[in-house]
């Protein structure tokens, strides 16, 4: 793990990059105070992982789940498994490839 000043990892971001990717997280600060991380994801899933565990509304959801438990009205393991079970599938749509996805432009 490394850290560095902010105007330091915008002036090489692309070498930040590379540190994060090889060595782990490089720790931002401004002023001394830890401000951000760079993190470079192992692969889709840590990707979405690391995307989720920082939603504050899907940690809401899984809060609000947590609460519906605690009050008795989720399922056992064998009612979520039988449930599954008889639930009808329909097929997944094809999850685009990275490259179809990073082809165009992006807008947020």
């Amino acid at each position: 793990m490394k850290i560095a000043p902010l105007a330091e990892v915008k002036a090489k971001l692309s070498a930040y990059l590379v540190i994060s990717e090889t060595e782990g997280p490089v720790i931002i600060t401004r002023n001394g105070k830890a401000v951000a991380v760079l993190i470079s994801p192992k692969d889709e899933d840590d990707l979405e992982t690391l995307v989720l565990s920082r939603s504050p509304r899907f940690l809401a959801r899984i809060e609000r789940a947590r609460r519906s438990i605690r009050q008795g009205k989720g399922l056992t393991e064998a009612e979520f498994w039988k449930a599954v079970e008889e639930r009808p599938r329909e097929p997944r749509p094809a999850r685009e490839t990275r490259s179809a996805r990073s082809s165009g432009p992006t807008t947020r």
